[in-house]
């Protein structure tokens, strides 16, 4: 397996920092999309579990995240996530191989924007605990609004604790202990963020391409209950995993989960080339 890390450049000019895992022979083509304050290495597992089944695996770090360019967990407009991952796919295309884009939290907030939209599409999509709503309070909601507005700059934690990822403790201790992890956001990054997921939850009917959505129902951090609204697409089928917690990925039975990714983007694909 070759790994490679490049440097892209959006079209605002920030830096964007893509990992790639590319197998021998790749057949298929997976782009992951890491969720907020992290950075696509900490995907090394699932990038390595994908490209031994077949799969280039590509993950760019989101700006203002990670290794890439732009302030820490700031942006104007949500939809800048959305071009830089257009962006990536563009990349990243062939129209010999399949494409499939994964997105988690966060990540699978912006791709299910893109699912919505009419930029270029893969032939599928896999959303992990999609951020199309969070665990805030009315008033959080409410302040965070304001700040935008009014105080754009001002940073606020993501209050994030270690026991809400996984259940096991050494995911939490290695997320906290990660100089790449930032736990602050302007209040203007918590406005667009807001905002991006009432237009997701308002455009779910708008999704074509099959789409498999996985949850973990004991999720604190966007409850099961963010993705509810996707099930009533047509396009979309959605997982329940009982006993999960965020990051479904990073829990002790994360090769089950994966393994049923797998098998559906098989199946899937299979279905579409017997079509």
């Amino acid at each position: 397996m070759k790994t490679s890390d490049t440097t892209l450049s959006a079209i605002d000019g920030t830096d964007l920092h893509l990992r790639s895992w590319v197998p021998s022979g790749a057949s298929a083509q997976l782009v992951l999309v890491h969720g907020v304050s992290e950075h696509a290495g900490r995907y090394e597992h699932v990038a390595r579990f994908f490209a031994e089944r077949g799969f280039a695996v590509h993950a760019h770090d989101h700006r203002g995240h990670g290794l890439s360019g732009g302030p820490r967990l700031d942006v104007d407009r949500f939809d800048q996530y959305l071009d830089d991952l257009t962006l990536v796919v563009g990349r990243v295309h062939r129209s010999d191989r399949p494409l499939v884009v994964y997105g988690h939290s966060m990540g699978g907030l912006i791709a299910t924007l893109h699912a919505e939209s009419d930029r270029l599409q893969p032939d599928l999509y896999v959303l992990s605990a999609p951020a199309l709503d969070a665990a805030a309070s009315a008033l959080l909601r409410a302040a965070a609004k304001v700040l935008s507005r009014v105080a754009g700059g001002i940073r606020l934690g993501t209050g994030i604790r270690g026991d809400q990822l996984s259940r096991d403790p050494a995911v939490g201790e290695a997320y906290f202990a990660d100089p790449l992890v930032h736990l602050e956001g302007t209040a203007r990054f918590g406005g667009t963020l807001l905002d991006a997921m009432r237009r997701a939850r308002d455009s779910v009917s708008a999704i074509s391409v099959p789409t498999l959505v996985i949850h973990g129902t004991d999720d604190t951090v966007v409850p099961p209950s963010a993705s509810a609204p996707l099930a009533a697409a047509p396009a979309v089928e959605r997982k329940l995993f009982p006993g999960l917690r965020h990051e479904l990925h990073n829990e002790p039975e994360q090769n089950e989960v994966l393994r049923f990714v797998a098998g559906w983007i098989e199946n899937s694909l299979g279905d579409q080339s017997a079509a």
